[in-house]
């Protein structure tokens, strides 16, 4: 990971060795497993929702620091915003994955997501951290939300 910044190297280890948000919720609105066959990584998300609000997101699964980091800043990112600004994020999280330029505001959106601008340097990593983003997306479209 020597292509992080430091700050972000140890924001993306705390969240994957010790992320408050890798467990189960009570009485998610809906879930999806994401699978990465590349690596073997394997997530689950669980969406609580509130009328058109992320009321709260949770994961379960394993893999490598990078999946299991962008996972848990994911939802730290995503949790009280409605499915419209979620969708919004998501497609800047994935045109900053692409190195689209973003502008200032998208960057803001993104919050300590952001730490993993620099991933694409690193291609057999994309895919790690895309795993919660795609699934997250798949599970929206996928309810019509």
């Amino acid at each position: 990971m020597e292509q992080f910044d430091d700050m972000y190297t140890d924001l993306i280890m705390e969240h994957s060795m010790n992320s408050p948000n890798k467990k189960n919720i009570d009485s998610p609105t809906c879930s999806l497993k994401g699978h990465n066959p590349n690596c073997g990584d394997e997530i689950e998300l669980e969406v609580k929702l509130n009328d058109d609000k992320i009321e709260d997101m949770s994961f379960i699964g394993h893999g490598c620091a990078i999946s299991q980091s962008s996972t848990s800043i994911m939802i730290d990112t995503l949790r009280g915003k409605t499915l419209t600004e979620a969708k919004n994020i998501i497609t800047i999280f994935l045109k900053m994955i692409r190195r689209e330029n973003l502008t200032n505001e998208e960057k803001d959106l993104l919050k300590d997501s952001i730490a993993f601008e620099n991933i694409s340097n690193m291609p057999a990593r994309v895919k790690c951290v895309e795993l919660a983003w795609r699934t997250l997306d798949d599970m929206l479209n996928k309810k019509n939300i």
